[in-house]
């Protein structure tokens, strides 16, 4: 018997763009407070950077340090290189294709900017970055950061396109990246025309982002820029893919739990939001270690 069709919630279009920091020039897609969190659990916010080509440069184009607690940032390079520094400790550099996701737990302040390389040079850069939520038990967990190149994930052969698994498990394979509630995660990379059926669980929240090219669903066509969000209900997505088309998909179990946003930090109640303020306030996330002081030790 086929499984039930999930139908299309709703198509946003591309947002006005702004700039995060001075390196990051992006759209919001959708986040807690523009969409119902129904049909975005566990996802919170989404920032799509579209290609845009910066100069070379020996100026720091990025955001700088500021704090987040209760949720994860994860983010794509797409195209280019971004380097990252968290007060946890962790760090990296992520090229085109990488993916890196921090788990800002109980607290953390880090910074993200375009690689010294890449500032270098110039180039075209464009940028995915996704805030998660993490559940009550885990929001005060210790701070995580995993760093993953392009070449970690498994690269698969699906109904003739090829799919990038990030995290979560499709056709038997597991994708690298480890969550603390269940995530799956993956692009398509459209290969030739043809159809696509993608299976998920029950009951699940599914968003696809038409990061390049054109697909279409049903009868309502997906233009680049856009995101779909689906119905709770159902368990498969019929998609027709165009040669070029580019779709990061985010599938995961709601977390059914009350949600405050506000600025850089995600709890379930107010009174923690005022908690999460004060201990970034009195340094109890930590701090940035900056070159010339490193360099002085």
């Amino acid at each position: 018997m086929p499984k039930p069709e999930k139908r299309i919630h709703k198509i946003i279009d591309p947002k006005d763009r702004h700039w995060v920091g001075n390196g990051f020039y992006v759209s919001t897609m959708f986040s807690v407070h523009s969409e119902d969190y129904r049909y975005l659990s566990p996802f919170i916010m989404l920032d799509h950077a579209a290609p845009r080509y910066f100069a070379p440069t020996e100026e720091k184009h990025g955001v700088g340090e500021h704090p987040h607690r209760g949720f994860e940032t994860v983010t794509f390079a797409i195209k280019g290189e971004i380097d990252h520094r968290d007060s946890g400790g962790g760090g990296g550099t992520i090229g085109t294709g990488g993916v890196q996701w921090m788990t800002a737990g109980e607290g953390v302040v880090h910074e993200e900017f375009h690689s010294r390389r890449f500032a270098e040079s110039g180039g075209e850069f464009e940028m995915v970055q996704l805030w998660v939520n993490l559940p009550q038990r885990y929001k005060m967990t210790k701070p995580r950061y995993q760093s993953i190149n392009r070449d970690q994930f498994p690269h698969l052969s699906h109904q003739g396109q090829e799919i990038k698994l990030i995290a979560g498990t499709f056709a038997d394979k597991q994708g690298p990246a480890l969550t603390h509630s269940p995530i799956t995660m993956f692009e398509i990379f459209g290969k030739k025309p043809g159809k696509l059926e993608l299976d998920f669980t029950e009951n699940s929240n599914t968003i696809f982002i038409q990061i390049a090219g054109e697909a279409s669903i049903g009868e309502k066509s997906i233009k680049q820029g856009q995101a779909v969000l689906f119905q709770r209900t159902g368990a498969r997505v019929t998609v027709n893919i165009e040669i070029g088309s580019h779709i990061l998909v985010l599938n995961g179990e709601p977390i059914d739990e009350p949600i405050v946003a506000y600025g850089p930090f995600v709890m379930n109640t107010r009174e923690e939001i005022v908690r999460a303020f004060q201990d970034f306030q009195a340094g109890q996330m930590g701090q940035l270690v900056h070159e010339q002081e490193r360099k002085e030790t």
